[in-house]
């Protein structure tokens, strides 16, 4: 399971995993023991935890960077908190995670969300593995639109010219004009 066919629906509780596509939306199976499957319909709020990213003071951190280090903070001895903990708590956890988060857009709520998300995922995706994938097709998308730049010659004024030439239309001959005798 990679963390883009995973998905967050809007009025349903828990995550669910993108099993099929029809024309008026998704079929998507919950992630846990349950594995129950359920159409969305259009206007359902579906939200890809890929394109999700965590508000900041520099700039936005993708949803996958601060689940690796949430990972590694939690192998490394640090508890996930729980909604009874009070929000002073729940925001110093989460500046262990991500020092510069945006405190005015990243409410408590999304920081306990981001946790609960964590122990439903950790036992189906290996965080440190999504992270150096997500790196390598990067740098390859790099490498192709540079290669790409490269390719694309800029156009002379003499091929543009010889163009132009070549793909103007004939001039339209006129109709010809029967006349009638009239007697």
């Amino acid at each position: 399971m990679e963390l883009k066919d995973v998905v967050s629906i809007g009025g349903k509780p828990g995550l669910h995993q993108i099993v099929g596509k029809r024309q008026n939306g998704l079929i998507v199976e919950s992630i846990d023991d349950k594995k129950k499957r359920s159409p969305t319909s259009l206007t359902s709020k579906v939200s890809i935890l890929d394109d999700i990213a965590i508000y900041t003071t520099d700039e936005d951190v993708p949803l996958r960077e601060v689940l690796k280090s949430l990972d590694e903070k939690v192998k490394g001895g640090l508890e996930l908190v729980t909604k009874k903990d009070g929000g002073e708590v729940i925001r110093d956890f989460f500046r262990k995670i991500l020092p510069n988060f945006d405190e005015e857009q990243v409410y408590t709520s999304d920081i306990v969300k981001i946790c609960n998300w964590y122990e439903t995922l950790k036992e189906h995706i290996d965080f440190q593995k999504v992270s150096e994938e997500t790196e390598g097709k990067a740098e390859e998308t790099k490498a192709d639109d540079e290669k790409s730049v490269k390719k694309s010659k800029p156009k002379t004024a003499k091929s543009a010219a010889v163009k132009k030439t070549a793909t103007k239309a004939a001039p339209a001959k006129a109709p010809k004009v029967t006349q009638r005798k009239m007697s």
